[in-house]
């Protein structure tokens, strides 16, 4: 009877070890993970550019030539690989001759979009293009189709990268810099079916055609305006229209917020007052990108077989309730573990599918929705998020190791999400695996079938003691990346114990 029930436990146990498992697929794909992916956007929206990233030489905050010193040196240690502007939906009113020339000649216009506040354009493209060369990433313009003409895009490409002598390249050197930016990568307007003009799919497809024409330059990447979360028809009849003009584009764009209320007309619930209830939610809704990034391809494949233009999802995260007692429009929430998570699962969705998507930019970088740092007056902040981009930035330019994973459920009323996610790549020598347990209660063993021995082992682990946990003004950090202890190789095999609510980094030592 004791033998029985010493049997019964020992296979009970066994399949509790088993129920979570990750294989790695160590021949090589050539699949590169694109730096990219761990882009950054900034919008004229709240306090993302004018106190976040701008304050002005003549500020008392520690600053160069007026951009924060802090900020600055945070973003470089995140290694920022490309940043996005001037929008979102600011960019299809932007007029890119407002922002340029001496700053008290520089007109005002009114941001309709975020809050009706008045816009100075003290912060215009030199502006931007300097601060991308400061913090040592690529710049993402967004050109202005819903209100700019082709004329205007034309001008402001050949002001911004041309090195002829021309009327736009002799404004340029009034303006102060000789030598052209180098920017390769173009948005061709911004949510054109909503903000960015109201437009159908058909005729903006058509507009598409006549900017990308001339919008030219050696290495340039030039990017559609494409769907929002599952709006299939939008990518089908974008590329329906433009299929015998495939060249004409290398990306196309994809917008995917999670809300945890599925409403953008009420309540998208608070960013820091929430119950497991919440949680749940906001993980499960989160975790349909993939589904939709699944979909949209296979419209693209039908189009583009090679796959020759490619997936950006050039806006991503959480978006919530603004804060209490901050400006309407501002768009300022906090950013807790759970926001941790989120931004784990999007990255490590998008490292697997990293052969058709080139380029993700989380919303926003400073200030507004999911950002990766916070700003008081001469105060700042690094909020979960950022760690999880910390943590992650070993996978760019990584080769792609394919997995297999099979994960227990995390059930919550009934309804159930996968417990965890993962990806992997090598570099250097160096197998990187993040791995995500998303059920707030339980510790998870994870087993890790590697394929091959390794030398070193070690760890890095993104937690807090409540799901509720955030980094704020003032106060010792609550959510942190920490060392963690991960165990011994053995035979090839690693066995992990992922504590609740966390994120964590596996390195592999050839």
């Amino acid at each position: 009877m004791k033998t029985t029930a010493l049997f019964i436990c020992l296979i009970l146990t066994g399949n509790l070890l088993a129920q979570n498992k990750l294989i790695l697929k160590t021949d090589s794909t050539g699949i590169k993970i694109n730096k990219e992916i761990y882009g950054h956007f900034s919008e004229h929206l709240g306090t993302c550019i004018y106190e976040g990233i701008y304050v002005g030489e003549n500020s008392d905050i520690p600053n160069i030539n007026g951009y924060r010193t802090d900020v600055v040196e945070a973003l470089k240690a995140l290694k920022i690989p490309v940043l996005r502007w001037p929008g979102g939906c600011f960019a299809d009113t932007y007029h890119w001759k407002d922002g340029i020339g001496p700053k008290e000649d520089r007109p005002s216009i009114v941001n309709v979009f975020w809050g009706g506040v008045t816009e100075d354009n003290s912060f215009g493209t030199h502006e931007f293009l300097d601060f991308c060369e400061l913090i040592g990433t690529e710049p993402y313009l967004s050109i202005n189709v819903g209100s700019g003409t082709v004329e205007e895009a034309i001008d402001w490409v050949e002001y911004v990268t041309s090195s002829n002598e021309s009327p736009m390249t002799e404004l340029r050197k009034k303006n102060g810099r000789e030598d052209p930016w180098d920017v390769k990568f173009w948005g061709i307007g911004n949510e054109n079916w909503g903000c960015g003009g109201d437009l159908r799919a058909e005729y903006y497809a058509d507009m598409f055609r006549n900017f990308s024409s001339y919008i030219r330059g050696n290495g340039f990447q030039k990017v559609i305006c494409g769907p929002s979360a599952d709006d299939l028809a939008w990518t089908e009849n974008i590329l329906e229209v433009i299929k015998d003009k495939l060249n004409l584009a290398q990306g196309l764009s994809m917008h995917y917020y999670t809300l945890p209320t599925s409403n953008w007309e009420g309540s998208k619930g608070s960013s820091i007052d929430f119950d497991e209830d919440m949680w749940f939610a906001t993980i499960r809704n989160t975790m349909y990108v993939e589904d939709y990034i699944k979909s949209h391809l296979a419209i693209m494949d039908k189009y583009d077989p090679a796959g020759d233009i490619k997936l950006i999802v050039d806006e991503w995260g959480t978006w919530y309730d603004k804060l209490e007692g901050t400006k309407e429009g501002f768009l300022q929430q906090q950013n807790t573990l759970r926001d941790a998570l989120v931004a784990g699962i999007n990255l490590n969705i998008f490292n697997n599918h990293a052969d058709r998507i080139s380029m993700a930019n989380i919303a926003q970088i400073v200030n507004v929705l999911q950002s990766v740092i916070m700003t008081r007056g001469a105060q700042m902040v690094k909020t979960p998020t950022y760690y999880v981009f910390q943590m992650y930035n070993v996978h760019q330019d990584a080769e792609l190791i394919p997995i297999e994973l099979k994960s227990e459920n995390y059930d919550y009323n009934g309804e159930h999400i996968p417990a965890i996610t993962a990806s992997a790549s090598h570099k250097n020598g160096m197998t990187n695996i993040t791995i995500t347990n998303s059920n707030p209660n339980q510790a998870l063993p994870v087993d890790l079938l590697l394929g091959k021995p390794y030398k070193n082992v070690r760890g890095k682990i993104i937690n807090a003691k409540a799901i509720t946990d955030y980094n704020d003004f003032g106060k010792d950090e609550k959510v942190v990346m920490t060392d963690y202890s991960i165990g011994k190789v053995k035979n090839g095999e690693l066995h992990v114990t992922m504590p609740a609510h966390s994120v964590v980094l596996i390195q592999l030592e050839d």
